[in-house]
């Protein structure tokens, strides 16, 4: 049973900074992609960030929307059992303002993955963030 369970988040000011943290439990221990999308109240889905881990090789790589390149970054560890992978968003501003949701796949992933929520089998119970002006 994979489980993802998101933390971090809040109110914040414009130009400010949240973190919101996803620990991702039953992944089995080859590659995965872990990441965020958001959705705002009356719009659709958008990917924000993905981080792929290469089992192969232990590496990973990260992919980032043109909103968020330059202002967000995304990281991970990992334990034996455990992902956990981090969003730092920094220079928030109001267009940021959604519930985030921690997702999951089984496999490698790719920059356009950030187009298509539907890849993702796995989600959080979505955290929110809110930017005043």
């Amino acid at each position: 049973l994979v489980t993802l369970s998101e933390t971090g988040g809040g109110s914040v000011q414009a130009g400010g900074s949240l973190r919101l943290k996803c620990v991702v439990s039953g992944l089995p221990d080859e590659s995965n992609c872990i990441g965020w999308f958001r959705q705002a109240p009356g719009k659709e889905r958008e990917g924000v960030a993905l981080s792929e881990l290469i089992r192969s090789t232990s590496g990973t790589d990260e992919y980032y929307a043109n909103s968020a390149k330059g202002r967000f970054t995304i990281s991970r560890s990992q334990t034996n059992i455990l992902n956990e992978v981090n969003l730092q968003m920094n220079t928030l501003n109001p267009e940021d303002s959604a519930v985030y949701y921690c997702v999951a796949v089984k496999n490698l992933c790719y920059w356009r993955f950030l187009d298509n929520w539907r890849e993702f089998p796995f989600w959080g119970q979505g955290a929110q963030v809110t930017v005043s002006s």
